[in-house]
């Protein structure tokens, strides 16, 4: 079983609620019900963000609420946070000022309801020397405030470069049979090499590997995926058909096109060269929850087919 930071993360990763930004927030009934689906089903590993959601309405007043209504909950739950968004731009800016507000309003909206297991800048600031905003994540671990220091998007030497000023607890970044990149990149090689756990985030493709729509106007206006590139007219309806190849795979295995991309994904985690790899799908139903923690294993034959597939589909557009 994964431990990050000591700790033990069951089986799968989770995306908290609210991974993106929604103009109107899931109700807590719903999102709560997920949430407990999720942890009795052993995805105890909750990733959210400052930046995703509102400042009234984002992950971590998600977190608080939840806690304070669920406090035995708290202990059982690792919870890793995305932060050191500027502030007056969109933009990252992890200097030690802007560090030390992100973690102490991350501090200030969880009140106590939950310790703060892992906190990540969301992006690396070229603008910032990186032994400025380690050191001011570490001062916020020697007090006892934070459990670990996390990373997200970032390259293979940038890894090895945090790694030489304070050991790093997990690494975050984009992987899932459309963005196989760290496959390749040096990335997931250094994490296995450096005893690094890998947090695959959108592990799903943001959906589009789930055979559930496959044109723009299946996703609501407000939806933040209408501005990324491969969700543009005429790329989304090349990318989406991806999935309903998944869909067939899926089909004859007698389980969802999700839960074959998951088990793509965790087929990685302690294989040859590679470490621990931990999907965090995000999930906002009960039911959903569940199919995403429900653990199904790619046989040899299958997982072949898949890379057939990943060979001969020619993705539209970038990540972002």
């Amino acid at each position: 079983m994964p431990t990050i930071n000591g700790k033990q993360v069951g089986r799968t990763g989770y995306g908290l609620m609210n991974l993106t930004w929604r103009e109107t927030p899931i109700p807590d009934e719903q999102a709560f019900a997920a949430m407990k689906a999720a942890l009795d089903s052993g995805a105890n590993l909750w990733n959210g963000g400052e930046l995703y959601g509102k400042p009234h309405a984002n992950s971590l007043q998600l977190l608080n609420r939840y806690f304070t209504k669920y406090p035995e909950d708290a202990e059982k739950v690792v919870i890793s946070i995305k932060g050191s968004i500027s502030p007056t731009r969109m933009g990252p800016d992890n200097s030690e000022k802007n560090i030390r507000r992100s973690i102490d309003e991350c501090l200030k909206v969880l009140d106590g309801k939950k310790f703060l297991d892992l906190f990540e800048p969301a992006r690396q600031d070229p603008n910032v020397p990186l032994e400025e905003t380690m050191n001011a994540m570490a001062k916020y671990v020697k007090e006892g405030k934070l459990g670990g220091i996390s990373l997200s998007e970032v390259t293979e030497d940038q890894i090895r470069n945090a790694e030489k000023l304070h050991k790093i607890a997990a690494v975050e970044v984009e992987m899932s049979l459309q963005s196989p990149d760290l496959l390749y990149n040096g990335v997931a090689k250094t994490c296995a090499e450096l005893d690094i756990p890998l947090i695959a985030y959108s592990p799903l493709g943001r959906g589009l590997l789930t055979a559930t729509f496959s044109k723009p106007e299946d996703i609501d206006k407000t939806d933040i995926r209408h501005h990324l590139p491969r969700f543009q007219p005429g790329n989304m309806e090349k990318n989406a058909a991806m999935g309903q190849e998944i869909k067939n795979v899926a089909k004859s295995k007698g389980c969802t096109p999700a839960q074959v991309a998951l088990a793509w994904v965790r087929s990685y985690s302690g294989k040859e060269g590679f470490g621990t790899v931990i999907p965090i799908p995000g999930s906002t139903t009960e039911e959903r929850a569940i199919e995403n923690a429900t653990e199904v294993t790619l046989s040899d034959e299958e997982l072949k087919e898949i890379e057939q597939i990943m060979e001969k589909t020619e993705l539209a557009g970038g990540r972002y």
